[in-house]
């Protein structure tokens, strides 16, 4: 095939083709290759593909919890830490930062390096220009190495670098491990939180019913106007759209879960409900204590430090790159001749080439590349060291406000216990003087209302209860499972 300035004559006659086919040669030269053509003609137009779109391929094999099962907290928790992408995730990036260490101590051993050399050549020179000078075949197997004996620390820094960009996934990846815990107990207490409302809901509707049959006794004894009735009735048909939407609520929040645990979105899972209500009596420890743990417990607070102290030792690294280096080179070389072809016996024995060389080597200009590489490290570890510091005051103040929120909880728990006794008491009171004869409806009503509202909130009290305490958990840095995990060593 002919070639005509690196252009083959097929590129060519295609070439031509194109500018023929747009007519205008200056249109073809703003986009040979027709890159317009594969996007959306204008802003307001749909863009449509031209081939078949590749179709989204998710990793299978999850193994589902048996569906006659209602599985506890830390087994859900389990699941959790199997099945979640996000500690794949983070896991992956521990082992690319793992590999890149690696990858950074190669350096410390010598660089090998094998080729084999074919060559032909006819040497020409001015005083010689006849074309009677044969061709010289050479070919044979080279081996070389190098090593940088010295280079003023600038190796030792980069790996110090490496290793603790290391030490900051690893810490990533425990604070993944932690938010994935705080998830799926939110999930799971949002679940037996909405589950219990609705077996709220299914009583209010039950007393609301009865409410209605003693208006209707009532209205067929004179007791009582129809008003009555529809008034009740409205009440009963506000209570079924309320345990409807009750129970919608929970279809999402077990939706919730299991996206959380990392099982299909249509899994059943079922979930063992707490056998009883929260101990808020448990130990806690001191707001003083929690801000002062932080400091060495919460992981990703150390991995920020980590990142500070990876940031400094590159631009330790970077201040380095000026300075000389002394490396050692080595190369060993077999050289097969021959004057008329590979295939005709050499005429000359082979060679064998031995060198070693000793390198210094002095940067002396880079065009003040070093000079700005060195400011730019420098920034970017003063970069490092402001986001570690915003990290630890938000860090503080999520733990004190949590702190806080548990013991405002920890109080309206007492409250809601209170209310809800009271307002039980009321409501039957109200009921049976209502079937007595005594009473009006809207006293009856009001009643089941105060009673469905007082189950109600302490049914949110236990829940912002369970969750604030995961929530302060995870903002001192150690969750549930891991407490559990260091208690027991």
């Amino acid at each position: 095939m002919m070639h005509f300035g690196g252009w083959s004559a097929a590129s060519c006659l295609g070439v031509a083709l194109a500018v023929a086919g747009t007519g205008s040669y200056a249109q073809w030269w703003k986009d040979p290759y027709q890159t317009d053509s594969k996007v959306s003609p204008s802003p307001d137009k749909r863009w449509e593909p031209s081939a078949p779109l590749p179709s989204v391929t998710v990793e299978s094999g999850v193994e589902a919890p048996p569906v006659d099962k209602a599985l506890t907290l830390p087994e859900l928790t389990e699941y959790a830490l199997q099945n979640n992408v996000r500690t794949r995730q983070a896991w992956l990036a521990a082992r690319a930062a793992a590999a890149s260490l690696g990858s950074t101590k190669g350096d410390q051993l010598p660089q090998v390096q094998g080729t084999y050399q074919i060559s032909r050549a006819r040497p020409i020179s001015s005083t010689n220009p006849t074309n009677n000078v044969i061709w010289l075949n050479r070919w044979g197997p080279q081996i070389s190495f190098s090593y940088v004996l010295y280079d003023f620390g600038g190796l030792d820094a980069r790996i110090d670098a490496a290793e603790y960009r290391l030490l900051a996934a690893n810490l990533a990846q425990n604070r993944v491990l932690q938010e994935v815990i705080f998830q799926v107990e939110q999930a799971y207490y949002q679940l037996i939180g909405i589950e219990a409302l609705v077996r709220v809901n299914e009583q209010s509707l039950k007393n609301v019913e009865t409410a209605l049959d003693a208006a209707r006794r009532r209205r067929e004894s004179g007791l009582a106007t129809v008003a009555d009735v529809y008034r009740t009735e409205t009440q009963v048909a506000q209570s079924q759209l309320t345990l409807t939407r009750s129970r919608g609520e929970f279809e999402k929040a077990r939706g919730q879960l299991s996206t959380v645990v990392g099982l299909p979105i249509k899994s059943s899972v079922r979930v063992q409900a707490l056998s009883a209500p929260p101990q808020t009596t448990q130990a806690v420890a001191a707001i003083n204590e929690y801000l002062e743990r932080v400091k060495s417990v919460r992981p990703d607070l150390v991995a920020a430090e980590a990142q500070v102290r990876s940031a400094r030792a590159s631009a330790i690294a970077a201040s380095k790159a000026g300075l000389p280096s002394i490396e050692i080179n080595g190369q060993y070389a077999v050289n097969n001749w021959a004057k008329s072809g590979f295939l005709h016996y050499p005429d000359r024995p082979a060679t064998h080439a031995y060198a070693t060389t000793l390198n210094i080597r002095i940067p002396i200009f880079s065009g003040f590349k070093d000079t700005y590489s060195v400011r730019q490290a420098e920034v970017v570890a003063q970069q490092a060291e402001a986001a570690r510091d915003a990290l630890f005051r938000q860090t503080q103040l999520e733990v004190w406000q949590s702190y806080y929120d548990l013991q405002t909880v920890s109080s309206s728990i007492k409250s809601t216990e209170a209310l809800v006794k009271s307002a039980e008491q009321t409501a039957q009171a109200t009921l049976a003087r209502y079937q007595s004869g005594f009473g009006t409806i809207l006293d009856l009503i009001t009643a089941q209302q105060d009673e469905s509202n007082a189950r109600t909130q302490r049914i949110q009290s236990y829940l912002d209860w369970y969750t604030v305490l995961a929530r302060l958990h995870l903002a001192v840095g150690a969750s549930d499972l891991m407490t559990k995990k260091s208690e027991s060593k």
